[in-house]
């Protein structure tokens, strides 16, 4: 719990105008739509370590496409908002492992491999990539594919949204 505070800490001045609560969610054409990000009832309540890493990263996801703006945030993405979100999402992981060293994680111990080997930046391009993000130069898809055959045979990439994007004012555009 103490993690969670921290991160929603160093977090809180952007995040204190995005969050909230709401169970309706808004969907057009396979996206959540909408200019404020509610967090699920759930993030406040279930101390789950896995539950809790995913509300680190959807919120830092969020808060970066707040940031980037638009008409319409929920629809905004970028490399940079992908790899700081799975970055902090991470870091809140090794944190509640620190907490508890026999938790253990399929995914989040892959991505922490991942991550020990240099890797991150391309894992993001290679599974999240979208055609208009602006990627570093320094970034090698083709090592990380290599490495990927021996080190990674049989993983899933996942994503876990906990919470929806809705209009703040309560309308939706249809």
């Amino acid at each position: 719990m103490a993690r969670i505070l921290l991160t929603l800490t160093l977090l809180a001045p952007t995040l204190l105008s995005v969050v909230g609560c709401s169970r309706q969610i808004y969907v057009h054409d396979g996206v959540t739509d909408g200019n404020t990000f509610y967090l699920a009832d759930r993030a406040f309540s279930d101390d789950d370590p896995v539950l809790q890493s995913w509300v680190t990263y959807s919120l830092s996801r969020s808060a970066c496409q707040l940031d980037i703006g638009g008409a319409n945030p929920a629809r905004e993405n970028s490399y940079g908002c992908e790899f700081s979100a799975r970055q902090m999402m991470l870091d809140s992981w090794e944190g509640h492992r620190h907490d508890d060293p026999s938790i253990r994680h399929k995914y989040f111990d892959e991505l922490l491999m991942v991550r020990q080997a240099g890797y991150l930046d391309e894992y993001v391009v290679t599974y999240f990539g979208k055609r208009k993000w602006q990627v570093p130069a320094e970034v090698k898809v083709d090592d990380f594919r290599r490495w990927r055959r021996q080190h990674l045979r049989g993983h899933r990439p996942q994503t876990r949204i906990i919470g929806s994007w809705n209009y703040a004012d309560g309308k939706t555009d249809d």
